[in-house]
């Protein structure tokens, strides 16, 4: 099914994020946190893609798991960065005959220890483009990523808000957002988007903070604002992780709670290959529409 077809029908679309292994090189461990995902129920779980072809293999491996073993829908993500159109077509190809419908275009980080994004010979440069050369196959439904405090590159937050239009004119079906820790940001973003033409879903994506160090890396990778009211619950504590997961699990469940106070079209929880906090965070709101059996 295709994911914007979720929108259409249901109050609130739910979705977690899982990414390949990188340390064992196999998704044998990543199984029992599918299971437990694909049985809280939600429309779709996103797998992310590695860039350069790093993960590429596991990525199509576990979109296909989740589609024929897990039978819940599935997002791929796909980028623009090391792969020429051919390679993209070739990708797009293997992703279809695995009948995966539902695409998250994106242009995607500098490979590592690279500072900035190179266009690929004969690739994509933006993820407008690679929206466009997606839909082009008529076959996929199309999502991109939106960024409620900007985008660090941006020279503006009004720029960046003006990039989300052209990937939504280009053919984007729904928005799903970064990380974030202050729902203002979100509700700010959302409505600027709004008044510049944006007129798809945008669903907030949430990360629950479940240790320290965690908290801080977010920040200097993400460029997420870490507000006071977060960081006086965790400093305290900070090295005692059990106390630090039940204080940013609560801290996801407030946020939770006032984003659907709010109205939002979905829920994306950002899982790290873990169950338990968003199903902890799950069981502690209310979900519109949402079965639990």
């Amino acid at each position: 099914m295709k994911i914007r077809d979720f929108f259409t029908t249901d109050t609130c679309v739910l979705s977690f994020e899982v990414f390949p292994p990188v340390r064992d090189g196999t998704i044998a461990r990543l199984v029992p946190v599918i299971d437990r995902l694909a049985g809280l129920n939600p429309h779709f779980i996103s797998v992310t893609y590695g860039a350069g072809g790093g993960t590429r293999d596991m990525s199509v491996e576990i979109a296909s798991l989740l589609k024929k073993k897990a039978s819940v829908e599935v997002l791929a993500h796909l980028t623009c960065v090391g792969s020429g159109r051919d390679q993209i077509d070739e990708i797009l190809r293997e992703f279809r005959s695995e009948g995966v419908q539902n695409i998250l275009a994106l242009r995607g980080d500098p490979p590592a220890g690279e500072t900035s994004f190179t266009r690929p010979a004969d690739g994509f440069g933006h993820a407008c483009e690679l929206v466009d050369f997606i839909r082009s196959y008529g076959w996929f439904c199309v999502g991109v990523a939106g960024y409620p405090e900007g985008h660090q590159e941006a020279e503006s937050f009004e720029a960046d808000v003006d990039h989300l239009k052209r990937k939504v004119d280009a053919g984007s079906d729904f928005v799903i957002t970064q990380l974030f820790y202050r729902n203002e940001d979100f509700y700010r973003f959302r409505d600027a988007a709004g008044r510049a033409g944006v007129d798809v879903p945008i669903v907030p994506g949430i990360f629950p903070v479940i240790n320290y160090r965690q908290i801080n890396k977010i920040a200097s990778l993400c460029g997420a604002t870490i507000p006071g009211e977060l960081r006086e619950q965790i400093e305290p504590v900070r090295d005692n992780d059990d106390e630090v997961a039940r204080r940013g699990i609560d801290y996801a469940v407030r946020q939770t709670e006032d984003l659907l106070r709010h109205g939002v079209p979905g829920l994306h929880f950002y899982s790290m290959n873990r169950s338990g906090p968003v199903e902890e965070i799950l069981n502690n709101v209310s979900v519109p529409g949402r079965k639990t059996a």
